[in-house]
């Protein structure tokens, strides 16, 4: 996948003003199915996937025993088999090999009666976003992609290609994710007339709506996080079993000292990953992970880790080169979509 097809820029915009495309192929899937998917799936990820309904698609973290995410990942709910329930779940790009293992030295120290696979080489991936991609996909699918309600999925023929949609993405806006069998990728690719984009456009979109990028503003190694510190408790499910759960438990009951935060610029400069983020008397608030000038706004906006004593609408300086720049605290989402 390029950084840029034209510009990030024009990209940037056709998503937010019209429909753009991406191919995120680079993505992992990992397929879970047979009688003890459901468990195996419950005691691994962070969310309670005993919630879900043939169809649905859920937002969840894959945490190690002391809390910290080593992933975040999408979870669906696949049409059962003849063994029972399947799930499909897509970890980050280059952490299939990761995961597969996870599940299965897991699964088999348990005894649970599951299949484990990974499809990643089976499947493309594709996501088509923006105002204008319901239209877009309605058009070139046989039978109706806005049927397909939020964070649901289902199976769909798109230029004769059988496919699994999903009403998910990664930008902010309406959108779809097609998972697409791998040799009919730019079949489908090509059935979309609108603006091909990279992953440069991707992270300055993303970055707008405040959502983690795995190894960047997570990472078990260099940003050791838990779903607390991370901004997404509400992907955790104490009432499950999981991986982590007592330690997640105690920072819900604790609380944590550093909050993912955006921070928005008042002067010239860019903030960029591990800048220092001060208060006005020059003491350590905390730092970013994660910074662009926003396409959107026109302004640099930054993402990262700030102490509890910052909450929104405090004035705090980013150090930019050594030089402290004159900025204000925000909760993301940075835009309204």
């Amino acid at each position: 996948m390029p950084v840029e097809f034209d510009s990030i820029r024009t990209e940037h915009t056709a998503v937010r003003e019209s429909a753009g495309i991406f191919d995120v192929s680079h993505m992992s899937e990992i397929r879970v199915s047979g009688p003890d998917a459901t468990v195996l799936m419950n005691r691994l990820v962070t969310n309670d996937v005993q919630e879900l309904d043939v169809g649905d698609t859920q937002y969840a973290c894959i945490t190690d025993s002391d809390g910290i995410i080593l992933d975040d990942t999408m979870v669906f709910r696949l049409p059962d088999d003849e063994d029972g329930p399947q799930y499909l779940f897509v970890p980050n790009a280059g952490h299939d090999v990761e995961m597969y293992t996870r599940w299965t030295e897991y699964r088999d120290e348990r005894g649970f009666d599951a299949t484990v696979h990974d499809a990643t080489e089976e499947w493309g991936m594709l996501a088509l976003q923006g105002p204008d991609a319901p239209q877009l996909a309605d058009d070139a699918t046989e039978g109706r992609a806005t049927d397909i309600d939020r964070f649901e999925a289902g199976f769909l023929d798109v230029a004769g290609v059988r496919c699994y949609v999903s009403r998910t993405g990664y930008t902010g806006e309406d959108g779809f994710e097609f998972l697409v069998p791998w040799a009919d990728v730019e079949t489908v690719w090509s059935a979309f007339d609108c603006q091909p984009c990279g992953l440069g456009a991707r992270d300055t979109l993303r970055l707008e709506m405040g959502f983690l990028l795995s190894g960047q503003d997570f990472d078990p190694e260099t940003e050791p996080r838990t779903p607390y510190e991370a901004g997404v408790a509400w992907t955790v499910d104490l009432g499950t079993e999981f991986v982590g759960r007592d330690a997640l438990e105690r920072a819900d009951r604790e609380g944590v000292e550093e909050r993912f935060r955006g921070v928005k610029l008042q002067q010239r400069g860019v903030p960029r990953e591990g800048y220092e983020v001060v208060d006005s008397d020059g003491d350590h608030l905390g730092h970013l992970t994660s910074g662009t000038m926003s396409p959107t706004l026109g302004e640099p906006i930054g993402l990262g880790y700030l102490s509890e004593a910052a909450p929104s609408g405090t004035r705090v300086r980013v150090v930019v080169r050594g030089e402290p720049k004159q900025a204000t605290v925000v909760t993301p989402p940075f835009i309204d979509t």
